[in-house]
């Protein structure tokens, strides 16, 4: 099963809408001799490489996967069908996929023809690996990382407006990584206004578009702001509010005619944004600033995971504080991960404890 978790990481920032899935076919003898991962959304699914591998091999064997077989047909057809007919004895599954035409269907079709099926091996691993999918199937929001870079007394910018680079070379390539495997990154507008970024991919390979979210509830970033220009990147959806919508005027049209999508979220709030992100089928997104966007997202407690990236330096009283007022801990993190990145630490945790 671990083996299987390793291929299936082989889809990171790939599979979206569908799951990371990998798969492994074992013989009696313990030989693995078929194995594959899924590694696009509308391509074969894991288990249906894994067995192509096998082929007559898998016929008494076992299939060890990372979530519950398909059973339904969709952009591909029922793996449940593919492991009938290769004649797999035992299927060993970390856990039931939760989507509402599987949500164990699979597993009854496979018991039904006679085939052993244990589920639960890894579970844990395997409900790490794919917090994004679970996240937009049982809440219709993406998994939400908070993402910072701070002083060591907590500071995020050396003073409100004033643009203030903290992290090394090795953070903000981590950082990039990161965005490479994510589906999309989001800003508040304090951020495009003070910093003005691409918010584009360097120096990693991503082999889609990354999508750009700005949260701009009064729609005050001009149109000739640098992350307008990026379209060739990725799409950019700005996500404003209703009022803005109806009183922009030259604003809105403007801002249409660079390229961009602009949505009114319904009551105007993170939640409702990331609901509608949700519903384009954007399971993954990292906050990135600034500090209101923080603030507003802990507030309604729409934070899943949180990414600090400390920088070795102090930057005093008139620093911006990260999360001002809200008592956040690091150490009080889920799972926390310490990571050194050149001269800066990398913190990083749950939020939520993953289910």
């Amino acid at each position: 099963m671990r083996r299987a978790i390793e291929h299936a990481r082989r889809g990171l920032g790939r599979t979206a809408p569908n799951p990371l899935v990998g798969a492994c076919v074992v013989s009696d003898d313990g030989v693995v001799v078929g194995q594959g991962a899924h590694e696009r959304a509308g391509e074969a699914h894991a288990e249906v490489h894994a067995l192509d591998e096998a082929g007559e091999a898998a016929c008494g064997a076992t299939l060890y996967c990372t979530l519950e077989p398909c059973a339904h047909t969709g952009r591909t057809g029922p793996c449940t069908e593919r492991v009938i007919a290769a004649g797999i004895r035992r299927v060993v599954a970390a856990m039931e996929d939760p989507f509402p035409l599987v949500q164990g269907r699979g597993f009854e079709a496979l018991r039904a023809r006679g085939i052993d099926v244990d589920v639960g091996v890894e579970h844990d691993a395997a409900v790490r690996l794919n917090q994004p999918y679970l996240s937009a199937v049982r809440t219709g929001r993406p998994f939400v990382t908070l993402k910072a870079a701070t002083s060591l007394d907590g500071r995020i910018a050396a003073a409100p407006g004033r643009r203030t680079q903290l992290t090394s070379l090795p953070s903000i390539r981590h950082a990039h990584g990161v965005r490479a495997q994510v589906d999309a990154v989001a800003v508040g507008s304090g951020t495009v206004l003070v910093d003005d970024p691409l918010l584009t991919v360097r120096e990693v390979y991503r082999e889609r578009p990354l999508t750009r979210v700005l949260f701009d509830r009064r729609l005050r970033v001009p149109p000739t702001a640098r992350l307008f220009s990026t379209l060739a990147a990725g799409p950019v959806i700005v996500l404003t509010s209703t009022t803005a919508m109806r009183d922009s005027g030259v604003t809105l049209d403007a801002l249409r005619a660079t390229g961009v999508t602009v949505f009114a979220a319904e009551r105007g709030d993170v939640r409702s944004g990331l609901q509608l992100l949700g519903s384009l089928g954007i399971q993954s997104v990292v906050l990135e600033g600034g500090a209101a966007l923080h603030a507003a997202a802990w507030d309604e407690d729409v934070v899943d995971a949180v990414q600090l990236y400390v920088a070795p330096v102090s930057l005093g009283g008139e620093g911006v504080p990260f999360l001002e007022g809200r008592g956040f801990i690091s150490t009080e993190l889920i799972e926390r991960r310490v990571d050194l990145l050149g001269p800066d630490v990398l913190i990083e945790g749950y939020v939520h404890r993953p289910h």
